[in-house]
C-alpha cells in the first residue's frame, strides 16, 4: 500500500513574497487554484482562478474593482527539484503587460458570476481546459453552475474559443454529474473524471477519443459494466464528498492517482488505483486543515507526480493565495 510519509510546504507561488514576485512582475495580488498540465511546448500551464490587483482587500477574494479578472494564465518551464520553489515565467498579458484573462465571460448571460477553470489538457498540441459558468455562490462548499464547457487554444493559450457544442448544461431539476473535472489520458482515450457543483458530489468518469475532446456528445461515460451516451447513467467510480480533483498516473507505482478536498474532513486527500475505473482506496490525508485553515485545490505538478515525491499547488481562502506543497509517499 502506498503511504503519505510527510507533506511540507515549499512556499508561495502568488502574492506578495512569492518566489516569482507575481504582484509586481504579473499583477497578481491574490488568487486561488493553480490547475497544471504539461502544454507539450516544454512549458507547463499554469491557470488560476478568480485574480485580484492592486486594493486587493488582504482576506479572501474582492473586492471586484480590484482589477477582477476571472481566470489568468501563466507558464513554468522550470524543471529542477523545486526546492526554492515554483517560479512563473511569464504570464498571457494584456496591454499593460500584466496578466490579463484568457477564457471570457459569456456577454449575454446576466446570470454569470464568474468563469472558473477545472483542469487542462494539451492534445497534439491543442489545449483544452474544462471550466465552470458559476451562477450563483452559495454557502461554503456549495455554488450553483449554469454549466461546464471545454475551452479551446491553438496558440499557445495566448486566445481561447469557447465552442457551443463542448458544454454540459446544469438545470436546475437534476444536478449534472460532470460539471467540474479532471482530465488525464492514456494511449487510445482522453479522460474526464467529473462530480456536480460544488464540493459534495461523486466521482464519476467519461472518455472521449483524443480527436474529440472539445465535442460533448462524443464522450461515454462509465456506468459500472460499460460504456454509454448518457451521463445520467454515470456511475459513481468513487464517493464524496469531492472537491477540486487533479488525476495522475504514477510509473514509479504502477498506479492512477487522484487528489481532491475532502470538505467534510477538511482535508486533501490522495486516493490510488490500478484502474481509472477503479476500485480506488479510500482517501488518505495528505495535508489537513488544521494545519493549514481553509485550505482547498491540490493540483498535482505534472512533472513532479511520478516517483516517491509529490509536488502540487494548494490553496487558502485567508491569505487568498497558492502555495507549492511536496509530498513524500513510501510503498
Amino acid at each position: 500500500m502506498v503511504r503519505v510519509i510527510e507533506t511540507t510546504r515549499v512556499g508561495r507561488v502568488t502574492g506578495a513574497g512569492s518566489a516569482g514576485r507575481t504582484d509586481e512582475r504579473f499583477g497578481i495580488h491574490a488568487t486561488d487554484l493553480g490547475i497544471m498540465w504539461d502544454g507539450g511546448d516544454g512549458r507547463v500551464f499554469v491557470l488560476f482562478g478568480d485574480t485580484y490587483g492592486p486594493g486587493w482587500g488582504g482576506h479572501g477574494g474582492g473586492p471586484d474593482h480590484a482589477d477582477w479578472r476571472c481566470n489568468v494564465l501563466a507558464f513554468t518551464s522550470e524543471r529542477q527539484d523545486l526546492s526554492g520553489g515554483l517560479v512563473l515565467d511569464a504570464v498571457v498579458p494584456g496591454a499593460d503587460g500584466l496578466a490579463t484573462q484568457v477564457i471570457a465571460r459569456d456577454p449575454g448571460r446576466r446570470d454569470e458570476a464568474t468563469v472558473i477553470p477545472n483542469a487542462g489538457i494539451a492534445v497534439d498540441g491543442t489545449q483544452y481546459v474544462q471550466y465552470m459558468s458559476v451562477k450563483q455562490w452559495g454557502r461554503p462548499g456549495h455554488w450553483t453552475t449554469n454549466y461546464a464547457g471545454i475551452a479551446v487554444s491553438g496558440d499557445g493559450g495566448v486566445t481561447w474559443a469557447k465552442p457551443e457544442r463542448a458544454c454540459w448544461i446544469n438545470r436546475a431539476e437534476r444536478d449534472h454529474p460532470f460539471q467540474i473535472g479532471a482530465f488525464t489520458r492514456d494511449e487510445d482515450h482522453v479522460y474526464l473524471l467529473g462530480t456536480t457543483n460544488g464540493r459534495f458530489g461523486d466521482a464519476h468518469l467519461a472518455r472521449v477519443d483524443p480527436g474529440s475532446v472539445a465535442d460533448a456528445r462524443a464522450y461515454t461515460y462509465w456506468t459500472g459494466n460499460g460504456w454509454v451516451r448518457d451521463e445520467f447513467l454515470a456511475a459513481p467510480v468513487f464517493s464524496g464528498p469531492v472537491g477540486e480533483l487533479s488525476v495522475a498516473y504514477n510509473v514509479h507505482f504502477g498506479q492512477w492517482m487522484a487528489m481532491h478536498l475532502d470538505e467534510a474532513r477538511g482535508a486533501i486527500v490522495l486516493r490510488m488505483a490500478e484502474r481509472l475505473h477503479g476500485p480506488w482506496t479510500e482517501g488518505q490525508v495528505v495535508v489537513s486543515g488544521a494545519e493549514y485553515p481553509a485550505l482547498y485545490g491540490g493540483y498535482l505538478h505534472p512533472w513532479f507526480s511520478e516517483g516517491t515525491d509529490l509536488c502540487f499547488l494548494l490553496s487558502q481562502w485567508g491569505p487568498y493565495n497558492v502555495f507549492l506543497m511536496r509530498s513524500r509517499l513510501s510503498g
